[in-house]
């Protein structure tokens, strides 16, 4: 049930592949809950998936845009101001991608360049975002913007490579950047810890059956929905949350806090 939590607040939603993904839910839990935005992705994304569908469905408009890229940031901020009437109220940041995992780069044999590309689109576009916002004084006192991470930001993941760094330069630009926006505009600044969520990008890293399964074993309450973050960023989104800035949430069923638990337990030892 809907409980327009977001009236009145507008905003920006990257990363909208298909279905599966969480800024899709987001995007449906945001219409749902009364707030408009304009959807976005990098036009080789947009060709890949179905955003265009999505944004018949909330009744809304995309802005193809490169997240690396300051012109068509700047572009995206001004257009968007445009058609939604004024200054923005929330943006999340779903924007994650490796060259070296898609190409099957072991940790050891890192191709560099890819490696700079990986940090700049999952990370450095955060910062550019935001910096965005700011020379354009594009969002409202309170906003929010949320961009969303994994705990390979904190712990060591066979096979997330260099989506680990990128998790945790991401974390630390919304600590910094959180700081200076709250002191210059009252803006609040956070990522969302996910857990492992079958999406188009989390099915494409190596062995992610298994980090799943395993998570969903360590977690009291079982592994987070891309639907259950959903609507976490809708609360944080809203009015609920005004006084949280410069943190890391954990959306995963308990699983960061858990050493070990009886279900994890019973499997080993079958």
């Amino acid at each position: 049930m809907a409980n327009n939590l977001l009236k009145g607040k507008k905003g920006i939603i990257f990363g909208a592949l298909d279905e599966n993904s969480i800024a899709w839910k987001t995007a449906l839990k945001v219409h749902e809950e009364g707030g408009t935005f304009t959807l976005t992705n990098a036009p080789i994304a947009m060709r890949m998936g179905k955003i265009n569908e999505l944004a018949k469905a909330c009744g809304t408009e995309v802005i193809p845009a490169d997240a690396t890229s300051e012109q068509d940031l700047a572009n995206l901020f001004t257009k968007s101001q445009e058609l939604l009437g004024g200054k923005l109220d929330f943006v999340l940041h779903s924007i994650g991608m490796s060259p070296n995992i898609r190409k099957g780069k072991e940790y050891g044999d890192m191709n560099y360049e890819w490696y700079l590309k990986t940090l700049d689109i999952s990370a450095l576009s955060f910062h550019k975002i935001l910096q965005t916002c700011e020379k354009q004084d594009a969002l409202n006192e309170y906003a929010s913007v949320v961009g969303l991470s994994y705990i390979a930001a904190q712990r060591a993941y066979p096979d997330y490579t260099d989506m680990a760094q990128a998790k945790a330069m991401l974390e630390s630009i919304a600590r910094s950047y959180g700081q200076r926006y709250g002191e210059k505009k009252k803006v609040r600044v956070n990522t969302i810890s996910q857990s492992p969520t079958k999406t188009t990008a989390g099915a494409g890293i190596s062995g992610f059956d298994a980090f799943y399964d395993y998570a969903d074993l360590m977690s009291p309450l079982g592994n987070a929905s891309a639907e259950d973050c959903a609507n976490y960023i809708v609360v944080m989104f809203s009015d609920f949350t005004r006084m949280v800035t410069m943190q890391n949430l954990m959306h995963d069923g308990g699983f960061s806090s858990s050493g070990i638990t009886h279900n994890l337990i019973e499997r080993i030892s079958k």
